[in-house]
């Protein structure tokens, strides 16, 4: 009579569920790719998820920490997304690397973020996700007089963006990217931009 082998079964049952949760990250990493190219989509989607958490903490009269700790957080977030990757302060320092355009006619370079948008909108998604979860538990919900927490976040918020406007007019640069300018054909005078046969604001133009 041949005796059922116990330990192999005990080694499948690890496997099985190593090759499910690997499915599943598989699935998840997939439905990322697919929203990629939809950035109007995901956001929407993203402020339905803020509007939610935000309604609920306003029916439910509690978890004003979690609130402010989740605005502090995105608020480092817009911030990094604003900010150019290479710091031109730290460039003045470095001969190598790329430079942010400070003239109209200089070479088209897109503005590179130190935060990605989609990644930015990854980290909103991911933390919002998170505080939601964070209301069903009591222990988050930590009394506070909520008046000072709004004043203190206000008064961060417009000193942080100061700085950061202070920052892009020091240095001349603009957070976004309308597109590389388009050429056309002179036999006369070679390839001329665009811009110069039809003058308009460029991504870099002087703030």
């Amino acid at each position: 009579m041949m005796i059922p082998d116990q330990g192999a079964d005990s080694r499948q049952t690890p496997n099985l569920l190593m090759q499910f949760f690997k499915r599943l990250g598989q699935a998840y990493q997939s439905l990322l790719d697919k929203s990629t190219p939809h950035p109007i989509s995901r956001w929407i989607f993203t402020f339905v998820l803020i509007t939610v958490f935000l309604a609920r903490v306003f029916l439910s009269k509690g978890w004003y920490i979690v609130t402010y700790a989740l605005g502090i957080y995105h608020l480092n977030l817009f911030i990094a997304f604003l900010s150019p990757k290479i710091d031109p302060a730290m460039s003045e320092f470095e001969e190598d690397g790329p430079e942010l355009p400070t003239k109209v006619n200089e070479e088209f370079r897109p503005f590179i973020r130190r935060l990605p948008e989609f990644k930015f909108w990854y980290s909103v998604s991911k933390s919002t996700v998170i505080a939601v979860f964070c209301t069903f538990f009591e222990v988050f919900n930590v009394p506070v007089f909520w008046p000072i927490l709004v004043m203190y976040f206000i008064t961060l918020f417009c000193l942080t963006m100061k700085r950061q406007i202070k920052h892009m007019i020091k240095y001349r640069y603009i957070p976004f990217t309308h597109g590389k300018p388009k050429y056309q054909v002179d036999n006369s005078k070679g390839i001329i931009p665009e811009e110069d046969l039809f003058p308009r604001a460029t991504n870099f133009c002087k703030v």
